[in-house]
């Protein structure tokens, strides 16, 4: 077992979280159910995924729960650019939160191979 709270990826996407929950507060009422829910989950599971892969039983399970994670990422990436595509923050706001993800990107590829070593 791991101590995911030592680990500056975790810590990473947990500041992440709390930025991705400021940004989406800006966005209309009517994408509460729809974008900034898909965003806020999305960014939860990064974190939550390094902390639930932490604690199991092997480095092979911890492994499969980066993957996840991992996926996440992706799929938040996709949503920055929605949110920018639909006009709800400008091209220097897209490309912080892009440079920030694939960041954390980067350290989840590394992570994983330190493990599979």
């Amino acid at each position: 077992m791991h101590n995911f709270k030592e680990l500056k990826v975790w810590q990473k996407g947990r500041k992440f979280v709390k930025d991705i929950y400021g940004l989406t507060k800006k966005f209309p009422k009517e994408e509460l159910f729809v974008m900034t829910s898909q965003m806020r989950s999305a960014s939860i599971s990064i974190p939550s995924n390094i902390a639930e892969g932490a604690g199991r039983g092997s480095d092979k399970d911890f492994s499969r729960f980066i993957d996840i994670a991992t996926g996440s990422t992706y799929e938040l990436e996709s949503l920055i650019y929605v949110g920018f595509d639909l006009e709800y923050y400008s091209e220097d706001v897209l490309n912080e939160y892009l440079d920030r993800i694939q960041e954390i990107q980067k350290m989840l590829f590394h992570f994983k191979n330190h493990i599979n070593t």
